[in-house]
Parts: structure tokens; C-alpha cells; sequence
């Protein structure tokens, strides 16, 4: 497939007009031919064409995670979310909840924030001075002679935003998919008991993989390579994604005693009104999700190497330590694991069609002190490791893609929620090319 490097992109996020139809009709083929139950080609991984495309159909249409409320404690603090071409400032303002201003100076185009996180009041574009409200109206520019300049006019470029059980989502969209509430509705259930209001950011992660977006996504859908997270697994039965009939000879063991721990988890959770059913829609609804309540090994509170806790301080009005992980996963570039002492957030943010952002944010009870309450080695060391292990699985998945060699190969089993993310990915972008 023979495509230009960087295809350039309109004003509004579309692709530039000159883009060949005989190429868009290679392009599209490859969607509407692909193989069910089989890896993406190669193009998928590789092509910059097609990255373009997904900044388009997947990052440019749907509600994108971008961060935790404990990430904003205060009004006027921030964080810049970058990915792909976009640059977003998801600012927390005076009322309590949240702006969220495209950082590009309504000028020139300079970024008006450069910081990662940080605290303001109005904000200041370094480039000629432009000051802008926390709503993004602009409210000085420097105009010398200038007796026609509306400043009504050139106010900061808004996005959507939508907070649920803590969780910040983002949408460049003009008009967002309109199902994310009632998906909201399904998971802030499993996560309000654990009150991300009275949290704080114990450590934030950022990993560089050298691999596609999609290959980092897919990697964190399946345990089928989960024996080369040995850190993991002293807590998250390896087991995870089988079912009768699918276990090897050397897990039986361990599948019996999965049951049994999952069985007075559920116990526990009926007592103290939690829910724990499974809730798997990932190919079903526009906004994809699965979510349930699931036991850890050993002591079950933790991912730690006797699955005990690793903070001290319950989180929000949980009354027991021993809750297993609440785990959930968001289509298109989230997971998260809530527990019982701590949560993990995961976010996917792609760089460009070979490099991705991976951000993990461990937050702890707003009152939990370290080294009193907490250990931080020991709180972020089990995720640490996986995180590293996980992007040398991703990468050699990038060089495979990117040798003549590579062809489509079969998921298992055992993957079923990796062909659930594809076939998601999939229906997105053709509704899109349509």
C-alpha cells in the first residue's frame, strides 16, 4: 500500500481533499475485508495514513479519558493532554467542575500552556501576551491601531467534558455520541464507593512505546502472556480470560483457588451492597466498556506479593480491605484497577503510528502519608515492572509489523476481548469512511 507520509489534516480535523480516491478506496477495503478472528494487517500498525484516520474516526469522535478529579484538586489547576495533532488544557474552574479549551493560541497558534500540570488563573499565551479566561474567553490582546478587533470573536476552541465517579473524559467532537451517559451510569455504581474526591496522586508514570496505539491496547486485553509478569502475578490470578475447559494442566491448582476467592468475594460484596457482576460490552455499544468486581490471590487486597495491603487508609466509606479489583476497561484508550487501599488509573494517548504515550497515575486516600501510611516502592513496584515488560511485548509486536514478513495470525480463546477491541475499532472507523 503506497501512501504519503503526514497526510496533512484540515481545519477541522478531516482528511485534506487531495487525498487520492483510489488510495481511500485501498484504505477502506482494508477495513471492510478484514479478517474476523485474525490480527490487523500490517498497514494498521505502520501506515501514517491510517494513523491520521484514527485521530479522526476514534480520537477525534468519541469521549477519551484524560485524568483523575484528585489530578485538580483545586480551582485553576490543570493538566495538558496531548495526542496525536490535538493538545487539550482540562482545567478545573471556580465552580467545581471542569473546562476543557483546545491549547492553541487563537493568534498565531502557539500552545498557550507548556507544562504537563501546573495552576493559573487566567491564561497567558507566552508568544504575544493574549490572555484568556478559565472559560477561554479572551479578555486582553495587545492590538495597537487596531479599531475593528472583536475580541468576542477569538476566544479559546472548546471541547466537551464529562466527569463520572472522579473519572475526567474529554470529546473533540461538535456533537459527541450521545451513549456515554448511560455508560457512565453503568460504572459509576462500581466506583463511588471508593470516592476519587478524597484522593490524592501518590505517583504518575510516563512510558514512551515504541508501538501503535492499538498494539498497546490489545497487549492489555489478554493474560495469554501474562507468565511474563511474574511481579503480577503474586496477586492477579493468571488464570484471568479462561474458562472451564480452557486451563492448562499446570493452573488447576490455581483456577480452583481463583473460584474459591471469587466466591467470597462475592460474598463480601453482597454484604456491604457492592456490586461485582460482570458488565461486558466491549463491541456492543459505541461506548465499549467492561467492568466487574474480581479477587486477587493471596490475602486479596492488593498487588503486592502476598496480595496485603499496601496503604494503610481504606479509600472513600469501603469497610473492608479485602474487595479484590474492581477493574474496568474503556473504549477506545483506558483501564483501571480500584482496590480496596489505592486505584491505578492507565491512559492511552498515541504520539504518531509507531510511538505511544502510556500514563499510569497511582492515587491514595487524601490523608494517606507516605512513609507512614504507605510505602511508595512497594505501592508502584508490582505496575512498574508490568508496565516495563508490557512495552517490550508491544514493541516486539511493532517490529513484526513492520517486516515483509508479517502476516495476520489467529487470536485464541482466551483473546476473545482483543478481537472484541478490533471488531470495535473496526465498526468506528467504517461508520466514519462512510
Amino acid at each position: 500500500m503506497s501512501v504519503p507520509v503526514n497526510l496533512p489534516l484540515n481545519s477541522r480535523g478531516k482528511l485534506a481533499s487531495s487525498l487520492p480516491a483510489e488510495q481511500l478506496a485501498e484504505i477502506t477495503e482494508l477495513f471492510d475485508f478484514r479478517r474476523v478472528g485474525y490480527s490487523l494487517d500490517a498497514p494498521f500498525y505502520t501506515d501514517p495514513t491510517i494513523f491520521n484516520i484514527d485521530m479522526q474516526a476514534i480520537f477525534g469522535k468519541h469521549w477519551i479519558f484524560a485524568a483523575s478529579i484528585a489530578e485538580l484538586p483545586e480551582p485553576g489547576d490543570y493538566v495538558t493532554v496531548d495526542y496525536g495533532p490535538y493538545s487539550l488544557i482540562v482545567l478545573r474552574n471556580d465552580d467545581g467542575g471542569v473546562n476543557v479549551l483546545h491549547n492553541v493560541c487563537r493568534h498565531r497558534g502557539a500552545r498557550v500552556l507548556t507544562e504537563p500540570a501546573g495552576s493559573t488563573g487566567n491564561l497567558v499565551c507566552g508568544y504575544h501576551s493574549w490572555t484568556y479566561s478559565p472559560n477561554g474567553d479572551l479578555i486582553h490582546a495587545s492590538a495597537p491601531g487596531e479599531t475593528k478587533f472583536d475580541k468576542g470573536c477569538f476566544g479559546l476552541k472548546r471541547a466537551h467534558s464529562r466527569v463520572f465517579a472522579g473519572l475526567i473524559f474529554v470529546c473533540i467532537a461538535d456533537e459527541p455520541p450521545t451513549d456515554f451517559d448511560e455508560t457512565g451510569k453503568i460504572f459509576e455504581p462500581y466506583l463511588a464507593p471508593h470516592d476519587l474526591s478524597k484522593t490524592k496522586i501518590a505517583y504518575q508514570q510516563n512510558i514512551i512505546e515504541e508501538g501503535n496505539w492499538k498494539l498497546v491496547m490489545e497487549n492489555n486485553r489478554e493474560c495469554y502472556h501474562c507468565d511474563g509478569h511474574p511481579e503480577l502475578a503474586c496477586s492477579l490470578f493468571p488464570t484471568w480470560g479462561l474458562t472451564e475447559g480452557l486451563v492448562p494442566a499446570h493452573l488447576e491448582e490455581v483456577w480452583d483457588r481463583n473460584k474459591e476467592a471469587q466466591s467470597s468475594l462475592e460474598e463480601r460484596c453482597r454484604r456491604y451492597g457492592l456490586p461485582y457482576e460482570v458488565v461486558e460490552e466491549l463491541d456492543t455499544r459505541i461506548a465499549g466498556i467492561r467492568i466487574s468486581r474480581e479477587s486477587l490471590d493471596g490475602e486479596g487486597e492488593s498487588f503486592s506479593p502476598d496480595g496485603r495491603r499496601l496503604s494503610k487508609k481504606l479509600l472513600g466509606d469501603l469497610r473492608d480491605f479485602r474487595l479484590g479489583r474492581c477493574s474496568m476497561h474503556l473504549q477506545p484508550n483506558s483501564w483501571f484497577h480500584f482496590l480496596g487501599d489505592h486505584v491505578i488509573t492507565f491512559a492511552v494517548f498515541p504520539v504518531n503510528e509507531h510511538q505511544t504515550l502510556v500514563r499510569t497515575t497511582w492515587l491514595v486516600a487524601d490523608d494517606a502519608e507516605e512513609g507512614v501510611d504507605y510505602d511508595l516502592e512497594k505501592l508502584t513496584y508490582t505496575w512498574k515492572q508490568t508496565n516495563l515488560q508490557d512495552k517490550a511485548f508491544v514493541e516486539l509486536c511493532q517490529k513484526g509489523a513492520n517486516s515483509p514478513a508479517y502476516e495476520p495470525g489467529p487470536y485464541m480463546k482466551s483473546e476473545y476481548q482483543v478481537e472484541a477491541f478490533i471488531n470495535w475499532y473496526v465498526q468506528r472507523v467504517q461508520e466514519h469512511l462512510a
